[in-house]
């Protein structure tokens, strides 16, 4: 990972802890990326409550109370599933701010109308959703890697 990305980490932590927040993620296609980069700053533990990496429809139902309708109408790459991990991981672990991504990194698994870069970031701040979705060229790294870098610069945006 990059040092800005560890900055952007790091200040993410800093302004969580000045402000007595603490933040929980859901994570599909980033397999935890996202929990590794926060975590990978000393005194996280005082911000940080916990992650689940939901790679499969039943996780994502069973661990984050993602409805069954929205998977079969929507599919698991989409905005109301994004939006239903981000409160789900909040309902889970009690966390003032929930990040939901889901997408496709790649290389394969894309259609024409949701080819592979499609990510959906869902973030949850105390009880205020907003969604994004990104379109990222790339490979399966650099899918990974960019949602992560958009994530935490919009956490820095918010807190």
């Amino acid at each position: 990972m990059t040092a800005n990305m560890n900055g952007h980490s790091e200040a993410v932590i800093d302004r969580l802890r000045e402000r007595g927040l603490y933040i929980s993620t859901a994570e599909s296609c980033t397999g935890g990326l996202l929990a590794a980069l926060i975590t990978d700053v000393a005194g996280s533990s005082d911000v940080f409550c916990e992650s689940v990496v939901t790679y499969s429809n039943e996780a994502k139902m069973r661990q984050l109370g993602v409805k069954p309708e929205t998977l079969e109408r929507y599919g698991a790459v989409s905005r109301d599933t994004a939006e239903e991990m981000a409160f789900g991981i909040c309902r889970l672990t009690g966390a003032d701010i929930g990040v939901g991504i889901t997408g496709i990194a790649g290389p394969g698994g894309g259609t024409d109308k949701k080819p592979v870069g499609t990510v959906y970031v869902g973030i949850n701040f105390c009880g205020s959703i907003e969604v994004y979705h990104l379109l990222i060229d790339g490979t399966r790294a650099q899918v990974r890697e960019e949602t992560c870098r958009f994530v935490l610069k919009k956490l820095l945006e918010k807190i």
